[in-house]
């Protein structure tokens, strides 16, 4: 089971399913896509580069 995200600035804080902590190595100039997987009986969480953006 896999579903993703878009991760945003919403003020000064991000979406509220991602604990700030956690991003510390993304870039904050940059739109990610967060990737939630649950793989053997656990849920891992991965960040992708959102390269298609609106404006």
């Amino acid at each position: 089971m896999q579903f993703k995200r878009k991760l945003y600035r919403r003020g000064s804080s991000f979406e509220t399913t991602i604990p700030k902590p956690l991003l510390f190595a993304l870039d904050e100039g940059k739109n990610y896509y967060v990737v939630f997987s649950f793989e053997k009986g656990k849920w891992v969480v991965d960040f992708k580069e959102n390269k298609k953006v609106s404006k």
